[in-house]
């Protein structure tokens, strides 16, 4: 038995899109598929592994991760979230479906479990603000690919891979669901827009600097940005300890947030977190600048914990930070009006905690009742 069978999932004390929500609403509000990892994540290393040491971690956890990460942090977001994966036919499979059905909310009508096939895992190790991975798995069987239609949702998040066409992502633009896109490391080395025929679909294209500069052969991050929305109507590209810059193609609109200055205790996820910090922004209709700086807030949170998928905040977390930085002495002004649009969305009482899941070091503790 894993720990989430027969408990309630958690709900968001908050929904960003309940002024803007109808009776003929598609059921979802952010659709996305892709492959579910087991993460245990490792923290508190002074450095990387030496060769033939063995070497102690002061922290360790784990968690659903792989697509789990962006699924989650939509989730706690409070948008209405499907996910179409597989899961492997074992204990770590088990455990991450809970974790994310009973434990977050997630749709999971579409998903499959795979039997005979095991869980994808990931052993990350977080040291200096950075991290070092080691994967293990399989491809799924071809017959339980992602479905060939996807449910009606407003938005879905894809990640897009050189030269690979996913044919729902044209399927779902069609029918009116905002494509929002990431992109990993290109292998190849071509670094060619036109090996990413699904970002044609998308209304959204969020990769970091060193992507963007690559695929547009741009000088600096905020150039490729502009060359980016040639292709895409908004580019949006994250800047490390900078922070984040977007252009609205469509509007000439340019948008610029510092980062904000955290200790981060593990960066898993946060780039996923970002992006869901993003789409819920855009969803619920906000400025870009308001998108941005909710984005890059979100990925902040998340870094403080471990764990990809269960250090996504929640707005109980959000508005604990917010009314933490308005009571510091001589704060800056202009900073405290670059969040003020939060005054909008968080309840104007106390917002109680909800218990936030955080990774654990083992799956195998029972809940007592």
């Amino acid at each position: 038995m894993t720990a989430f069978k027969g408990e309630r999932p958690h709900r968001p004390q908050v929904d960003p899109l309940r002024a803007l929500r109808a009776p003929d609403d598609p059921p979802w509000d952010v659709y996305l598929t892709g492959t579910v990892f087991l993460d245990i994540i490792f923290t508190g290393l002074d450095s990387a592994p030496v060769r033939g040491t063995e070497s102690w971690a002061r922290g360790m956890g784990s968690s659903p991760g792989g697509v789990a990460n962006m699924a989650t942090a939509l989730a706690r977001l409070g948008l209405k979230t499907s996910l179409a994966a597989a899961f492997g036919d074992d204990h770590y499979g088990e455990y991450c479906w809970d974790a994310l059905e009973q434990g977050e909310g997630i749709d999971l009508s579409t998903s499959r479990t795979v039997l005979g096939w095991h869980s994808p895992v990931t052993v990350s190790m977080a040291y200096e603000g950075e991290r070092t991975m080691v994967s293990h798995g399989h491809e799924a069987p071809p017959e339980q690919s992602a479905p060939q239609c996807a449910p009606p949702a407003r938005a879905a998040v894809a990640s897009l891979a050189p030269g690979v066409r996913a044919p729902w992502i044209a399927q779902a633009a069609g029918k009116g669901t905002r494509i929002f896109a990431d992109v990993g490391w290109d292998e190849t080395g071509a670094w060619d827009l036109a090996g990413l025929p699904d970002l044609a679909h998308c209304e959204a294209f969020l990769p970091n600097a060193a992507e963007a500069m690559r695929y547009t052969r741009a000088e600096c991050p905020r150039a490729a940005a502009r060359a980016l929305t040639e292709h895409v109507p908004v580019a949006v590209v994250t800047l490390g300890a900078e922070g984040a810059y977007a252009v609205d193609g469509r509007t000439g609109e340019t948008a610029e947030v510092p980062a904000i200055a955290v200790e981060a205790m593990d960066p898993t996820g946060a780039g996923d977190v970002f992006v869901a910090g993003f789409v819920t922004g855009t969803l619920a209709h906000w400025p870009l600048a308001d998108r941005l700086a909710f984005a890059g807030l979100t990925a902040a949170l998340s870094v403080q914990e471990f764990g990809g998928s269960l250090s996504a905040p929640g707005w109980a977390e959000i508005a604990a930070w917010w009314r933490r930085v308005q009571s510091v002495d001589r704060q800056d002004p202009a900073a405290l009006r670059r969040y003020a649009f939060l005054e909008d969305f968080l309840p104007k009482d106390h917002v109680s905690p909800w218990p936030l899941r955080r990774a654990v070091p083992t799956i195998g503790f029972r809940r007592s009742a």
